[in-house]
């Protein structure tokens, strides 16, 4: 496990909503590490969550004049994650090494974001430009904490022949299954799948709103490892985008955050979009907590495949080429 969270430790991951890091500080964990994220005036910080003088948590303290206070003895760290003040000691010189181990951090799509072993470079960040654009109103659903690994959750959200059984109840239909051919081009950061169905995007009671025969567009693009953007098309030039994000926890834990905008409908309640969103995601989180082996299997010998299945298995070799064994050895 530890090789393959070296490969990943590189690439930005999601860790907590903006709007959860106030004027406290909150914990996470990603990839097996404890972190502490906290904001000032200078933004947010994400740290290593341990105080090096006796072991507790930063994540129990609190900030005052922008300085991140530890609970126990009141040591003093700023935003650069350097201790300032020991209040038992206020003459002492501060050794350089009681500082808090700090990570580069972004916020976007209403996430703060980290990476682990990176340069804080914006070279893996997924791209959202929708999320920004004054004719797409961004929508912020609550995650979704699942039991299993992160791979498997990908592939589950990238798999298009899964609609008709899965999320019948949903927006699909059991009467339509099939998946015609579709198609899957290499980029820069992952791959593109672009499959065209009259699979309805509409939940079950606007079904009535899809024209019939309307051929549906739905194009992913996958950010490898482990995030991908879903740009759904409606009729009538309505375009739906769901970032989904995964964060891996650890091996069997992921925190999935699923941004998502959209040009339409703009004027309605947004608590049937949040139903919907989690209704599908739960239909989800069943079938993905329940695989077995729980590890995606990067070796293609190890499970059958079928023509529906091309996203995955582009997506599978993507992962090896990281040098990832089979997501995740435990």
């Amino acid at each position: 496990m530890n090789d393959d969270w070296d490969a990943i430790a590189p690439f930005w991951f999601p860790i907590a909503f903006s709007h959860d890091v106030t004027d406290s500080p909150i914990a996470a964990t990603l990839l097996d590490q404890r972190l502490v994220i906290w904001r000032t005036s200078q933004g947010v910080s994400v740290a290593n969550d341990l105080c090096l003088h006796r072991g507790v948590p930063m994540s129990l303290g609190h900030i005052n004049n922008d300085q991140l206070i530890c609970k126990y003895h009141g040591f003093h760290y700023n935003a650069s994650g350097a201790c300032t003040l020991i209040p038992a000691n206020p003459q002492a010189s501060i050794p350089a090494r009681l500082c808090l181990k700090t990570y580069p951090v972004r916020e976007a799509f209403g996430l703060v974001w980290t990476t682990l072993s990176g340069d804080g470079s914006d070279a893996n960040m997924p791209q959202l430009p929708e999320w920004d654009s004054p004719d797409y109103q961004p929508i912020l659903p609550d995650s979704i904490d699942i039991s299993a690994a992160v791979g498997r959750q990908m592939e589950g959200f990238l798999d298009v022949a899964h609609f008709a059984w899965v999320h019948h109840e949903a927006f699909a239909d059991r009467d339509n299954p099939e998946v015609p051919p579709y198609t899957v081009t290499p980029t820069s950061q992952g791959l593109r799948a672009e499959y065209l169905s009259t699979v309805s995007n509409f939940p079950k009671e606007l079904q009535h709103r899809a024209p019939a025969d309307f051929k549906w567009l739905r194009v992913f693009d996958v950010f490898l490892p482990f995030a991908a953007i879903l740009r759904v098309y409606f009729p009538e030039g309505g375009r739906l985008c769901i970032l989904n994000a995964p964060s891996p926890i650890s091996a069997r834990k992921t925190r999935l955050f699923s941004p998502l905008c959209r040009n339409f409908d703009q004027d309605q309640p947004l608590e049937p979009v949040y139903e919907f969103n989690r209704q599908i995601f739960t239909e989800d989180q069943e079938v993905v907590e329940s695989q077995y082996p729980e590890d995606l299997p990067l070796d293609l010998r190890t499970e059958c495949h079928i023509e529906a299945d091309k996203t995955s298995i582009a997506y599978r070799k993507g992962l090896a080429k990281l040098g990832l064994s089979k997501v995740y050895t435990a």
